[in-house]
């Protein structure tokens, strides 16, 4: 068993439960797509960049997926003005259905069925872009009152394998609060993210799961306190929208949902962050985007074998191109 199958089973509260049986500690999960996608010009301008396939399945329909499977019911979508293929993806379109059934598509049809079918989705939109924390607060007028926590996933990550959330949930129910995932960074990429001061939990079952004492969005290298960084999964309790409401803009002018989480900590409302041992992806740069499709293509039946012999092929010291000459 890998480090982060690991990680998923062996949580503080004991071997995860099937779905049937899974208490739902979060019914809404939020996903902030309102960003203009620049590093993807100009794919992304008239594509949005959630759109993107990692080989033939849209990002946001993978984060959906892991939502879905961590107990969700709905997923809440936040958008920016005239952005509304990303929504669209989730809406049944019968009419291909139709026609892939009636051709015989079946493998095709089944495919195109699942998004609709992971849980309901809605959006809502954030007018300006004025920072993640502004995104998540307005999605805070759809929740039901009864709703003490949500779960927000980050579009641009891709946590493997699923199962995190899960984590994430049963130390919420022992320790209350907020939590959130982190992955460790080497030490001179630190300063791309927002980096997290921890402690140890004394009576933790799990070594990874740590105690936030404070959060600083992209600290200069020897200012870092730690060398744990955001990866994109929380699960913030409802009082996360009280201070977002409460801070002022923060980095680049922007409300930061880092900010809100630290003035939470200064209130003693009590944060951890359960620490990711296994791959993760980043869909919002090209790079990142590229290893994942082969990462998921390699490990596919229809495309894995023949995209491992042409790597190994292409990577090899011999490899030349052979290109067609015309005098």
């Amino acid at each position: 068993m890998t480090q982060a199958a690991t990680e998923v089973t062996d949580s503080e509260n004991g071997p995860a439960e099937s779905q049937t049986g899974l208490t739902r500690h979060f019914r809404t999960a939020i996903v902030p797509a309102a960003g203009m996608g620049t590093r993807f010009l100009p794919a992304t301008k008239t594509v949005p960049k959630e759109l993107l396939p990692v080989v033939d399945t849209p990002g946001i329909e993978l984060v959906a997926g892991e939502a879905a499977d961590s107990g969700a019911q709905r997923l809440v979508i936040v958008t920016s003005p005239g952005k509304d293929g990303v929504v669209a993806h989730f809406v049944e379109d019968l009419v291909l259905e139709s026609k892939l059934e009636a051709s015989g598509k079946l493998k095709m049809l089944e495919k195109v069925r699942v998004a609709p079918a992971l849980l309901d989705v809605q959006s809502v939109v954030q007018q300006e872009p004025l920072g993640l924390g502004h995104a998540v607060a307005c999605a805070e007028e759809v929740l039901d009152d009864d709703e003490s926590c949500v779960a927000v996933l980050l579009p641009d990550d891709l946590v493997l394998p699923r199962g995190v959330l899960d984590v994430m949930s049963r130390v919420r129910a022992k320790r209350g609060g907020t939590v959130l995932c982190a992955f460790e960074v080497p030490e001179e990429n630190v300063s791309a993210y927002g980096v997290f001061e921890v402690e140890t939990v004394p009576d933790a079952v799990n070594p990874n799961v740590l105690k936030v004492t404070g959060m600083v969005e992209k600290p200069k290298r020897e200012d870092a306190p730690s060398l744990f960084a955001a990866a994109g999964r929380y699960l913030l309790d409802r009082s996360i929208f009280d201070a977002l409401r409460r801070i002022e803009p923060g980095a680049g002018g922007e409300i930061q949902l880092t900010d809100a989480i630290a003035l939470l900590i200064s209130e003693g409302h009590p944060v951890h962050v359960v620490v990711h041992r296994g791959p993760r992806h980043d869909l919002g740069n090209p790079g990142g985007y590229l290893r994942a499709a082969v990462d998921f293509a390699l490990e596919r039946d229809d495309y894995g074998p023949s995209l491992r012999e042409w790597l190994t092929e292409r990577l090899s010291d011999d490899w030349a191109p052979q290109l067609t000459k015309y005098e």
